[in-house]
Parts: C-alpha cells; sequence; structure tokens
C-alpha cells in the first residue's frame, strides 16, 4: 500500500508525538510559565501507540520519529521503542529529544532498537542556554549527548535555532564545534508555532543568512541528492562531513514532503501548519467497534487525510493562519 495525495508525493514518514509536555521553557517554543497541558487522560497509551504505527507501516509508512515535547518523559519510553522494535513489519525508529535526560536512558533505548537520534541544543554557553530555556541543564544535554555516542547511536544530529540578538552569533561556534565532537549540525529557521506568539519575521535568522555566517570560514559545497529531506545538506570543505539548513520559511521544501504526523493525543494532521486534524483516539477507544472495524477506520482515515494535504504550509501567503496547537502539541 502507499500513501500518495493528491499532487503525487509520497507518505513514507511518521513523526510521533508522545507528550506536550517538556523539561526546558526555549523561548522560541513556550513561556516560562506556560501550563496549558494537555489532559492527561487524552495521551495514547503505549498500546494505542504502537497500534497506530503498525497500520500506518500497513500503509506504506517506512520511518517513525519519536517526537513531544520532550519523548524522554514519557516513563514508558524504553517500552514503546521495543514495542515499535517487536512489529512484524520494523520501520526504522529515530527519536527526537532536547537530551537532558538522555544520558540516563540512551544504552536503555538503543538496545529495545532506537537507531537513530537529533538532539536540539542552541548554544555553546551556558549562561546563554540558561536564559533561552530558563532551566540550568546545559550539562546534561552535553552528557546526553556523549551517552549517545557511547550507546552506538548513529548518525547524532544537533537541531540548532539561531535567534537575532540572543544566539544568532553562535553559527560558527556551532559548526566547529560539532566538526570536532563529529556531530551532523541542522540549522533550522524559527517557525510560527511558539505557544507565546512571539514570532515576527523581522526577528527571523534567515536560511541565507546562516549560509553566508558559514560560508566565510568554509567551504559549502552541495549534496546532490535531497530527496525528502527537510534539510539542504552541504559537504564542509570538500566533505565528507556535512551541514545543513532547514529555510521552512523561506525556503520550503513542501513539494517533496513525505511526512504525517500523529499528536500525543491520537491526532492524524497532514502538515505541520494545519488547523485540520483527524480524530484515531476516538476510533482506538470506541468500544462498540471491533478490532477489525478500528483497524479499517483507521486505514481510512490515513488514507482521507492524506488526499486532504495541501500543496504548502502557506506561511507565506497574506491569508495564512497559525495553527492552534503550539509546536510542544503537535510534535516536531
Amino acid at each position: 500500500m502507499s500513501l500518495i495525495d493528491k499532487y503525487g508525493r509520497v507518505h513514507r514518514d511518521l513523526r510521533v508525538s508522545l507528550t506536550d509536555r517538556c523539561s526546558l521553557r526555549c523561548t522560541y517554543c513556550m513561556p516560562f510559565n506556560f501550563d496549558k497541558w494537555l489532559p492527561s487522560e487524552t495521551l495514547l497509551t503505549a498500546p494505542e501507540i504502537v497500534k497506530v504505527i503498525e497500520i500506518a507501516v500497513s500503509q506504506g509508512i517506512k520511518e517513525v520519529r519519536l517526537t513531544g515535547g520532550e519523548p524522554l518523559l514519557r516513563p514508558d519510553i524504553v517500552e514503546i521503542v521495543s514495542r515499535i522494535n517487536a512489529l512484524e513489519n520494523v520501520p526504522e525508529l529515530s527519536m527526537t529529544t532536547n537530551g537532558v535526560a538522555l544520558a540516563k536512558v540512551a544504552n536503555e533505548l538503543a538496545k529495545a532498537g532506537l537507531k537513530r537520534i537529533n538532539i536540539s541544543l542552541d548554544t555553546l554557553d551556558w549562561e546563554r542556554f540558561k536564559r533561552l530555556t530558563f532551566r540550568d541543564r546545559y550539562d546534561d544535554v552535553i552528557e546526553g549527548i556523549a551517552a549517545a555516542r557511547a550507546a552506538g547511536l548513529a548518525p547524532i544530529k544537533i537541531n540548532t535555532v539561531l535567534m537575532r540578538d540572543i544566539n544568532g552569533d553562535e553559527a560558527l561556534p556551532l559548526l566547529k564545534w560539532a566538526l570536532k565532537e563529529s556531530l551532523n549540525l541542522r540549522f533550522i529557521e524559527q517557525m510560527p508555532l511558539d505557544a507565546g506568539d512571539a514570532w515576527t519575521r523581522s526577528n527571523l535568522i534567515t536560511a541565507d543568512e546562516i549560509y553566508n555566517q558559514i560560508s566565510s570560514e568554509f567551504e559549502l559545497t552541495p549534496v546532490a541528492e535531497r530527496g525528502s529531506s527537510p534539510a539542504e545538506e552541504f559537504y564542509i570543505n570538500g566533505g565528507p562531513a556535512t551541514v545543513g539548513i532547514i529555510g521552512s520559511v523561506t525556503r520550503s521544501f513542501c513539494a517533496n514532503c513525505d511526512r504525517l504526523r500523529l499528536t500525543s493525543d491520537g491526532q492524524l494532521r497532514n502538515c505541520l501548519f494545519s488547523n485540520e486534524e483527524t480524530d484515531l483516539r476516538s476510533i482506538l477507544r470506541n468500544r462498540n467497534l471491533t478490532e477489525r472495524e478500528k483497524l479499517e477506520d483507521i486505514v481510512k482515515a490515513f488514507g482521507l487525510s492524506v488526499k486532504a494535504k495541501l500543496p504548502g504550509h502557506g506561511i507565506n501567503n497574506p491569508d495564512f493562519v497559525k495553527p492552534v496547537r503550539p509546536m510542544s502539541a503537535i510534535g516536531g
């Protein structure tokens, strides 16, 4: 089976949010006093999550990324990874995390079947990290990166959001550090998905600006095959090391998007910026349906969601409306 939309895009990637909660308060994501959490009883259980993934795989999904919020806040995170890895057709499994709790579970996650990991880190300065996240956890993130390497997770990708007048001067220091540590660095344009509505286009550090900063000291050569990857990859000084730039706002990659998203409360989304969702939780918890009927309804829901997908996110359209849910409640 294949999930093909009306623009010919084949969907192979499912991003699965495990929780909307987070252990940091990054200024581009949520206010330091944010408390509008999803009710815990609405969150999908481990068996429900795995059931949806199993059905998605039967429809052509090849890759699954576990996200949040912060996925490591789920006490059953190792169980979830293990259950996914036990499926008959195992998808390629990865995770995006802030790294704060990673040192404690990296080895267990690797043994349970996790292959790759993305770790968010926006600064190499301890004081700046505290100002950005409202938490003194910089050392924990660095320890988490080391633990991921020791556990054999590879590649380890570092996700960085640069913000004007905050950490916009760290493109080169971060890249030099990543090269020294043999980490794959990816810069991501800040998107209008923050819970505090603080995003402004005037404060956006664009992909072009990032490229110009790092090309001032490094020779960048485009990697030929991008496929459906959100990142434009560049060889550094001829390779083999690369750096990625994700221009979500100014260099849209919507034409090649192959992603769907499942929120932690069981809503299927066909675009990060969509305001339309399909309620899979209600199907999963409908006691009037047989297991066979649930499966059929979820398969149908995936198909309808894909067919309703728009050609692009529309951020640059005059009539763009920001999603009601913030990034933390959608899943990265």
